[in-house]
């Protein structure tokens, strides 16, 4: 469909009575539509390669009839339906349905490899017993994703399959059967292979790498250096020489593009993505309500919903990361290796390959992984097992901080590194307080004699431990955290930890400010790329001393800090608390006074915060009150933030607050400053602005209302690094309101959860409450990820002020 939107044939109305007569407002919409085309635009061109390839959803739900009649684009009913140049169908079609209950999900991508790259062990084998020989471990592929390992093996059961254990976990199309002897091995292999279950599927039984973590395999070891030799071929999970991908083409899929390539490919997916904004606003535009001006002049500009004005490049494009999460796993060989995984865990892979060949890690990065990789192959500790969710180390995280006012240098970027700070996350549960200290002890002394043994030395500058007891190396901002001290000197290195220990930090420097960073605090992983993105962000906001700007999911503060000197306040927000005390630290250390932050989910506090901020004059003494009653709440911050960093200026303004509107960690604002003083400075900010950098799945959609609803703010600047959550949120904040609000569909309606991002932003836009939309105004995407698929964009947002309709706060 997104080939067909992009031509300039006619469009068949949207909707129509049951009886075949075209609704009136849905006729006028379609004739203001159609008649921006040219003459010659309205003919239909049969012999295009798109022409009648996608079924009319205008036909198929108003009983066979269209207005268009032959001329429409769309293919009325199956029999006109014609295939796609790339010998696809309409995925709504009987005949795609019927073709995708024929093709197994994942079966292609299994035998392309040769076999399934899982190298976790299937089952722990008990310390001074020889493991099954890996003959008599299959692994079974296209299972369906919802059978655990209880449901594997009744199907096993019932199936006359002998079987000494079977393992599977939901959400993996993997599962994995261990028997007794070659015979069971050869029945199960002729009963299974090829066999139908579940949905159509068709199991494939193939070989795995079976290791049972806690013990080394010398035969590995010594097939492992045969296969180093191999020129770019390793070795699959069946045991054969294959050309699998490599750890290059999974992270940096780009990587084989020239750069100017690369931006471009960026620059035409982005547009087919902002066309999918403008064709879900128009599908959501209630019935009775003209459609915006913007969807009407979209086809000027090739059906996208503003001008995408192009895209700026990194400044630097090679080892710009400044931070790597590098995954603790097995190599296809039975290595324990310390790099990036070669693929989705939901399809059993987990061989992890060194980070060595990926263009956008650094080379001191990669020295790092290195030295603990080494590490783990003399460690008594196991290494965490996917499959079984135990062990020991699990992941190594590098954080990198620059040099200020260092110009990039493209041959050589690490000499503007400065600063190092190594996490490592592991997993203590079940295992001895005193193996454990042991163990960090001797990776103390790895990472400071590694550093110290290269020539030059690498610096290094804190050493973080981080427990985490989740399935997932994603751990909660409360995992604790152990600060292991590290002695310059290689010999006196060890381990040193008290409970008064302060947090460690490195520093990064954007547009001449000086940024304190915690092990788990965001921060842009392309520094210098950041710069450009926030002077965008800066200039198209329309900033002066009377705008009052939001920096929502604002992190350490970055985009908030950066403009603060270009207007008269900043409020940031934040839900994590150890990002917001670095908000604080970096307010403080760059001498910014006219700053707020906020520790709390947007969804909770954004509400309460424009009501303090922008009430109306005529409710000043209500904001009084409001005032006097948080000046009775508030406490100083010195009491939980280190007594190095703790101490604000007189003039200090930063402060935290919960989603419950009580301070909880809030620093002290001047103490002469009475309440009528802070409502004066409320009202004198003119222009409210809001930068939001909400994370991949975009902003909460209590967030989205209150943005939207609340008629004060004017301008909105998006800063999205997943397009997909922007399209989607944009749908819900352009969109305009019905007369009518729905209050949404019956409960047990569970159609949601088949609806993409942008079907259910399109629901949620019918239960708006009356406002004015905001209108895209321009695009800008900023290449912050070199040789990967990503990028940030930008769009500006402006409300809409055409209509006079009555705009309700939603607080």
């Amino acid at each position: 469909m997104d080939a067909l939107e992009s031509l300039d044939l006619p469009n068949p109305p949207e909707s129509a009575s049951q009886s075949g007569a075209v609704d009136t407002n849905k006729s006028e919409k379609r004739k203001r539509e159609d008649s921006d085309l040219e003459p010659e635009q309205t003919a239909p061109q049969q012999q295009h390669p798109l022409w009648k390839t996608s079924l009319c959803s205008y036909f198929r739900s108003s009983n066979g009839s269209c207005n268009h009649g032959d001329t429409c684009r769309y293919a009325h009913g199956e029999v006109e339906l014609r295939s796609r140049p790339d010998n696809t169908w309409d995925p709504t079609s009987e005949r795609a349905k019927k073709m995708a209950k024929k093709e197994p999900d994942n079966a292609n991508l299994m035998e392309a490899e040769g076999g399934v790259m899982m190298t976790d062990a299937v089952a722990t084998v008990p310390e001074g017993e020889e493991a099954c020989s890996s003959g008599l471990s299959k692994c079974l592929v296209n299972l369906p994703m919802k059978w655990g390992a209880d449901k594997l093996r009744n199907f096993l059961n019932e199936q006359g399959i002998l079987f000494e254990s079977a393992k599977k976990k939901q959400g993996m199309v993997v599962g994995f059967v261990t028997f007794k002897s070659a015979e069971q091995v050869k029945t199960a292999v002729e009963e299974l292979d090829g066999k139908s279950v579940g949905n159509n599927r068709t199991i494939k039984v193939t070989e795995v790498i079976s290791r049972s973590f806690g013990k080394k395999n010398e035969e590995a070891e010594l097939n492992n250096d045969q296969a180093d030799d191999s020129n770019g071929v390793s070795l699959a999970a069946d045991g054969s020489a294959s050309k699998g991908r490599s750890v290059r083409d999974v992270v940096t899929p780009l990587a084989h593009m020239a750069y100017a390539d690369q931006l471009e490919h960026k620059k035409n997916s982005l547009m087919q993505t902002l066309k999918r904004l403008t064709r879900n606003a128009r599908k959501a535009c209630p019935n009775g309500v003209s459609l915006p001006e913007w969807i009407l002049k979209s086809r000027e500009i090739g059906g996208l919903p503003c001008k995408l004005e192009g895209i700026l490049e990194s400044p630097l494009v090679d080892g710009y990361r400044n931070k790597c999460e590098f995954s603790v796993g097995y190599s296809l060989q039975g290595r324990p290796t310390v790099g990036f995984l070669l693929g989705n865990f939901r399809e059993g892979v987990t061989a992890i390959e060194e980070p060595v060949d990926c263009p956008n890690v650094s080379r001191i990065a990669c020295k790092y992984a290195a030295i603990f990789q080494e590490f783990l192959q003399q460690s008594g500790m196991p290494i965490w097992n996917r499959l079984n969710n135990t062990g020991f180390w699990r992941q190594l995280t590098v954080r990198e901080g620059r040099i200020p006012n260092k110009v990039a240098d493209v041959d050589n970027p690490e000499a503007s590194i400065s600063e190092f700070m190594l996490m490592v996350q592991v997993c203590t549960k079940g295992f001895d307080d005193g193996v454990i200290k042991g163990e960090y002890e001797r990776m103390a002394q790895a990472f400071t004699m590694g550093a110290a043994g290269e020539s030059p030395p690498l610096p290094l500058t804190a050493l973080v431990i981080q427990d985490h007891t989740g399935i997932s190396n994603v751990a909660p901002p409360e995992a604790p955290l152990l600060s292991v001290s590290i002695s310059n000197e290689a010999s006196d290195s060890g381990l040193q930890t008290a409970s008064d220990v302060v947090e460690p930090r490195i520093h990064d420097y954007i547009s001449n400010l000086r940024f304190s960073i915690s092990p788990t605090a965001f921060f842009q992983v392309n520094t210098l790329a950041a710069e450009k993105l926030y002077s965008l962000a800066g200039d198209w906001a329309g900033l002066g001393p009377d705008t009052l700007l939001f920096d929502v999911c604002c992190g350490t503060g970055t985009i908030g800090l950066t403009l603060a000197h270009r207007v008269g306040m900043v409020v940031g927000i934040e839900m994590n608390a150890s990002a917001i005390s670095d908000a604080q630290r970096n307010a403080e250390m760059n001498g910014i006074v006219n700053c707020r932050f906020v520790c709390g989910k947007a969804e909770d506090v954004m509400g309460s915060l424009l009501k303090e901020y922008l009430s109306l004059p005529q409710k000043q003494d209500e904001i009084s009150d409001t005032f006097q009653g948080k000046e009775d709440e508030m406490k100083c911050a010195e009491e939980t933030i280190d007594s190095e960093d703790s101490v604000l200026g007189p003039e200090g303004s930063t402060c935290l607050e919960n989603e419950n509107g009580n301070s909880t960690n809030e620093s002290q604002i001047q103490k002469n400053s009475t309440s009528e003083n802070r409502n004066a400075l409320m009202h004198q900010f003119k222009n409210v602005v809001a930068i939001v950098d909400p994370p991949r799945v975009g902003l909460h959609p209590t967030v989205i209302k209150v943005l939207r609803t609340h008629s004060r703010l004017k301008r909105l600047v998006y800063i999205s690094c997943n397009p997909e959550s922007l399209v989607a949120n944009a749908i819900e904040l352009c969109t305009p309101s019905a007369d009518i609000t729905e209050k949404g569909n019956n409960k047990n309606n569970r159609g949601w959860r088949n609806m993409s991002s942008a079907g259910l932003a399109r629901h949620r836009a019918k239960s708006m409450p009356n406002s004015e939309p905001f209108k895209p105004l321009k695009a800008m995407a900023v290449d912050l990820f070199p040789h990967t698929s990503h990028c940030e964009l930008v769009m500006l947002l402006e409300r809409c002020t055409c209509s006079s309709k009555k705009v309700e706060s939603y607080l």
